[in-house]
């Protein structure tokens, strides 16, 4: 069997590409495959941005790999150190993820492009959170999506577990952006580019800022700024970058991020 992730890494980006004929469906193995790679790209000072897809052109990921779940593979088994697809409950990553979603995205599938950052859609994609049809729960989604969407429409899609396009998609605030298919994966580097050539200690910030804020009222999140209680602001406000920020601003010339 080939190995079912495979990583490209170009400068400051890592591409990830989950790889499992026929659909991309993850099974525990794979699971903790991906949170090793993740938590290697999380660590690696090198790294700023990463994608993930999937392998070819019909399925990004339909999710849990019912096969093996057949095989013996229990669904609460041990995921790794990133959760299901190693993003979900990857702990201090922050780093932006791009999600190229190349196909279908379905239950854990859609789970995995919601925890990254920014997501692309081929304009065929197709998404759905079918676990209501099979008698289970989608649980990471039943957390996240009610939160990003309007309420109503989470709940008609994690009720009824129908599927909707990209467009559609779009339209609520899932996906960022639409690509033909076959100029996808180029966008989504584009996109990673931009990003790798910004500043990595402030997108560190911006992201322990939001993760932290997502259950808290707003004046407790801005007193714990202030208040230096985050290690990633609190090494901004000290950085050269934050210098060079400034520096670069007065000279009128574009900034030279190192991050640190």
């Amino acid at each position: 069997m080939t190995h079912p992730i495979k990583t490209r890494r170009e400068g400051a980006i890592l591409e990830v590409t989950l790889d499992r004929p026929k659909a991309n469906a993850i099974d525990l193995a794979t699971s903790r495959i991906m949170g090793d790679v993740f938590a290697e790209f999380r660590d690696d000072p090198e790294l700023r941005v990463a994608i993930i897809t999937g392998a070819g052109d019909k399925f990004f990921c339909p999710g849990w790999d019912l096969k093996a779940a057949a095989d013996g593979d229990a669904v609460d088994g041990d995921y790794g150190v990133g959760g299901f697809g190693g993003l979900q409950e990857l702990p201090n990553l922050n780093k932006p993820v791009i999600a190229a979603v190349n196909g279908i995205a379905c239950g854990g599938g859609l789970e995995l492009a919601l925890s990254a950052d920014i997501i692309l859609a081929a304009d065929h994609a197709t998404f759905a959170l079918p676990e209501i049809l099979s008698g289970t729960v989608a649980d990471a989604a039943s957390v996240k999506l009610p939160k990003r969407i309007p309420y109503h429409i989470a709940m008609e899609l994690l009720f009824t577990g129908r599927w909707f396009d990209a467009e559609e998609a779009r339209g609520w605030g899932i996906v960022n952006h639409i690509h033909p298919a076959d100029l996808l994966l180029d966008k989504a580097w584009e996109m990673a580019r931009l990003l790798a050539s910004g500043p990595p200690l402030v997108y560190a910030a911006i992201k322990e800022i939001v993760r932290e804020a997502e259950d808290e009222k707003f004046q407790d999140t801005m007193n714990q700024i202030t208040g230096s209680k985050f290690e990633t602001v609190k090494r901004l406000y000290s950085s050269e970058d934050q210098l060079e920020g400034a520096k670069a601003f007065a000279e009128k010339r574009d900034p030279v991020w190192k991050g640190r």
